[in-house]
């Protein structure tokens, strides 16, 4: 009996050409550190009911061994099926081969078909959360959505027109020779200053590899630079970029072309992180010669001690006489952990009083750069790009720039 049925078997599924069509659907490029939808397209083209096992051939560097999906498939009929992808790095991804196991349901032998013998797709940064900023309604006061709300410190001196006064107005405002001419109040009206450059500087040395919830802290502050510069281009400012280590480079000048948020995101997805010390000397020097503009920088880069800051802090310095420079670094949630955790034993305590020690040279370090006239952001990878752009338009609508 069992002889028959496994002949049986074998007529049913090896018998007949292309019984099982399959295509996977990929999308034009992957969004780092985000989940991208893959689609697989099967079809049955058989009079009976299939049973499904596929094995998609993802890219090595998700290390993924045992990637299964057991499905079926009703005769006749054709079904989409889909899953998730998150990469945690950029550069190209490439897939194997599509392969289907098909049974009946005897269930006995499989038919494998084999489908979409290679494909690749890039890796860019997180063009996904650049989509989703931009649904935030941005105005010259606040961010909404979750972002905090910016107070407005007196306004810019670019002026725009004189205009009837109405109640609410800044009585500072008030334009008196307009007023003695039309026998009414009339006041100033000013705009934003725009057109002012904004340049994003990624440190790309080896302290900026440290990894967060699967990216490291290179990726979030590219992230990071990707939705800024969308924002200083709706602003009407001029977006920038360059990274540093041992060298200068993925340089882009700050304009408004319309083609500008392309080339960063085409500088974006070739920055690499070196693994050297970073030079602030060589960064200083590329920026005296080539910004010559006033403007502001927007540093991403991380310091664990005071020493660190120390070594750089003459050219962080040099650099904040010319520019307005905001550094942004990064808060070590691990330390958080260990000091939130009740100490149990006399390691415990050892570990606990190190943890709090650290996060208060965090703290201490924002001082120092205070007390040279350095903004900072000390900020959690996960909160970064929120606040990242609350302090642009902090800045912006205080006139800083």
């Amino acid at each position: 009996m069992l002889i028959l049925l496994l002949f049986l078997d074998i007529l049913i599924i090896f018998i007949g050409k292309n019984k099982i069509e399959a295509s996977r659907i990929l999308p034009d490029k992957f969004s780092n550190g985000d989940k991208n939808l893959i689609e697989l397209n099967i079809s049955n083209n058989s009079p009976i009911l299939i049973k499904l096992e596929i094995i998609d051939e993802i890219p090595e560097q998700f290390q993924v061994r045992d990637f299964k999906i057991n499905d079926s498939i009703a005769s006749r009929k054709t079904k989409n099926t889909t899953y998730y992808l998150k990469p945690t790095q950029r550069g190209e991804y490439y897939f194997g081969s599509l392969n289907i196991y098909a049974s009946s349901v005897l269930n006995i032998v499989a038919k494998r078909y084999k489908f979409a013998d290679g494909a690749m797709v890039p890796t860019y940064p997180s063009f996904k959360q650049l989509k989703k900023f931009e649904l935030l309604n941005i105005n010259k006061n606040s961010l909404e959505y979750g972002l905090k709300k910016v107070r407005r410190l007196g306004h810019s001196m670019e002026f725009e027109q004189i205009k009837d006064y109405v109640l609410g107005d800044d009585l500072r405002t008030i334009n008196w020779k307009a007023t003695a001419k039309r026998n009414q109040l009339m006041v100033n009206q000013f705009q934003d200053e725009k057109s002012q450059p904004v340049y994003s500087i990624i440190d790309k040395g080896r302290i900026m590899k440290m990894p967060f919830n699967g990216l490291s802290l290179l990726d979030y502050a590219i992230n990071a630079t990707l939705v800024i510069s969308n924002v200083v281009l709706k602003k009407h400012d001029k977006a920038g970029m360059l990274s540093f280590s041992k060298r200068i480079e993925n340089v882009v000048i700050a304009e408004r072309r319309s083609s500008q948020m392309q080339m960063i995101l085409e500088s974006l997805y070739n920055v690499k992180t070196d693994f050297f010390e970073s030079d602030f000397s060589r960064l200083y020097g590329n920026i005296k010669r080539h910004i010559t503009h006033r403007s502001l920088i927007l540093m991403y880069t991380n310091f664990e001690t005071l020493d660190g800051l120390n070594r750089q802090l003459p050219y962080l310095k040099a650099i904040a006489k010319s520019h307005l420079l905001v550094v942004i670094f990064f808060k070590n949630t691990e330390l958080d952990l260990l000091i939130n955790n009740k100490a149990e034993t006399v390691q415990d305590v050892y570990d606990k009083i190190i943890a709090e020690k650290f996060t208060f040279e965090k703290r201490l370090i924002v001082n120092e750069l205070k007390k040279y006239g350095i903004y900072s952001i000390l900020t959690t990878p996960e909160n970064l790009t929120i606040d990242t752009i609350n302090k642009y338009l902090e800045i912006k609508s205080r006139g800083l720039l």
